[in-house]
C-alpha cells in the first residue's frame, strides 16, 4: 500500500482528498503548511508527496527544492489552472508531475501511480555510455564510477531513451512512455526533466554529448564515438 503525504492548506481540499485517495487504496498522512509537511516528510519517509503550490510561511516550490536536496522520492504538484507560471517554475524545482485545480481524485489517482510504476525493475541488462552506466537490473545510474541520485521520472527517461540509442523521440512519444501522458501542452515536463537529467549525466550541461536535442522533434540519447 503507497504512502502519501499531501501538503494542502485548505481544509476542504486536504480533507476530501484524504478521503478519495484511502479509498484508492493509499495510506496518507496530510500536512496543512510547509513547514510541517518537511517535518513529517523527515519523520516518515513516504513514497511520494502531493505537494501545494501556495503554502502558507514556506511555499511549494521552497518545499521542493528543500526536499530535493537530500532525496529524490516523487513529488507532484497541485497547482491553479491561471498560474501557468507555476508548472514551469515547480518543475525546475524538482517536482516529476502536475495536477490542476480543481483535483479530479481518480487523475490523481492516476498521475500517482504512473510515477510510482517507473522505479519498477525492469530485465536484467546494462549497458554504458561513456563514464554513464545504466543498470536496468538494479535500477541504478552511475558515473564515473559513482551512483547518480535520479528521480523515478528521471530514470525512466534516461531508459527510454537508453532503449533506442541514436534514434530520436519526439516529446509527445516521451509523454506517453515516462508520464503516460498523451496531452502535447504538457511537453514542458519533457523539457524540464531533460534540464535536470542533463545537469546529473553530463560532463558540461550546457553543452551536452549524450542527451541531444533534434530540433522541432524532440531527444535522442548518441552511444559515444
Amino acid at each position: 500500500m503507497p504512502f502519501l503525504l499531501l501538503i494542502e492548506d485548505d481544509d476542504a481540499i486536504r480533507t476530501g482528498l484524504e478521503l478519495a485517495l484511502t479509498r484508492q487504496g493509499h495510506r496518507v498522512a496530510t500536512a496543512a503548511s510547509g513547514e510541517d509537511g518537511l517535518k513529517l516528510f523527515k519523520e516518515q519517509r513516504p513514497d511520494l508527496i502531493v505537494l501545494d503550490v501556495m503554502l502558507p510561511g514556506i511555499d511549494g516550490f521552497e518545499v521542493c527544492r528543500r526536499i530535493r536536496r537530500t532525496d529524490q522520492l516523487p513529488i507532484i504538484l497541485l497547482t491553479a489552472r491561471s498560474d501557468d507560471i507555476d508548472v514551469v517554475v515547480g518543475l525546475e524545482s524538482g517536482a516529476d508531475d502536475y495536477v490542476v485545480k480543481p483535483v479530479q481524485p481518480r487523475v490523481l489517482d492516476a498521475r500517482i501511480r504512473a510515477v510510482l510504476r517507473r522505479g519498477e525493475r525492469e530485465s536484467s541488462d546494462s549497458s554504458a555510455y561513456g563514464t554513464v552506466v545504466i543498470d536496468r537490473a538494479a535500477m541504478t545510474v552511475t558515473k564515473d564510477g559513482q551512483d547518480l541520485q535520479l528521480t523515478p521520472t528521471e530514470l525512466r527517461l534516461l531508459l527510454e531513451l537508453s532503449r533506442r540509442p541514436g534514434q530520436a523521440l519526439s516529446r509527445q512519444q516521451l509523454l506517453r512512455l515516462v508520464w503516460e501522458h498523451d496531452y502535447l501542452g504538457d511537453s514542458r515536463l519533457v523539457d524540464a526533466c531533460v534540464q535536470r537529467l542533463r545537469a546529473k549525466v553530463e560532463d558540461v550541461p550546457s553543452a551536452p554529448t549524450l542527451i541531444r536535442t533534434v530540433r522541432g522533434v524532440g531527444y535522442r540519447l548518441d552511444p559515444p564515438a
